[in-house]
């Protein structure tokens, strides 16, 4: 090969060469506008998602305030149809209820504790707790509660404390759980409202 064929290839090679150069920064080019591009989406798509999330968080929040006050609105529903009718109830039982309250409050060393109603004489304090759906969990909570009233209502220390559950719709198990730990079991009869445990029953005194 003479100088002049050397020459020419060289001239080639460095037009292919650069040629290649140009197209490689072409493509890094475009590769970055792509990411710029692919940046841009997520950004935007993870604003919106955002969006979403924050609309379905309202939105759960609002269910569960609908819930709650629907729930609250049912709950004092029972209790209004159950508190008229406590102290024929009781009578049948031999306790004859002198006064009866609703949504007793009281708050002791920085706790607090809410009876739905709370009928009594100067014998006995009865601690009903209403729901419109009684569950085991629910007379779970009501053993603690009436194992916890004399500290919260010391000026019925003196009484005897026993322990009753109302609900107009009883879930399997739970009237019969109720029976078992010596609470008396109240539901609908009709338009009114009745004790349900036998006459074997003997209630259990807290």
């Amino acid at each position: 090969m003479n100088q002049r064929e050397v020459m020419e290839t060289i001239k080639q090679l460095s037009q292919e060469f650069w040629a290649g150069m140009r197209e490689l920064r072409e493509s890094e080019e475009r590769f970055r506008q792509q990411m710029e591009e692919f940046r841009r989406q997520v950004a935007e798509q993870r604003v919106e998602d955002e969006k979403r999330w924050e609309e379905l968080r309202r939105s759960d929040e609002r269910l569960k305030a609908a819930v709650d006050s629907l729930t609250g609105k049912w709950g004092r529903f029972v209790e209004g149809m159950i508190a008229p009718a406590v102290a024929n109830m009781f009578r049948e039982r031999g306790i004859e209820i002198e006064r009866i309250f609703q949504r007793v409050r009281a708050r002791r060393n920085g706790k607090e504790m809410e009876i739905d109603i709370l009928a009594v004489n100067d014998e006995y304090a009865v601690l009903i707790e209403a729901k419109s759906t009684l569950g085991v969990d629910d007379v779970r909570e009501h053993i603690e509660r009436l194992q916890s009233f004399r500290e919260f209502f010391p000026e019925y220390s003196d009484r005897k404390v026993v322990g009753a559950v109302a609900g107009i719709v009883i879930e399997e198990g739970a009237d019969r759980f109720a029976y078992r730990n010596g609470l008396f079991v109240i539901g609908q009869s009709g338009e009114t409202a009745k004790i349900l445990n036998d006459e074997k029953f003997r209630p259990r005194y807290w």
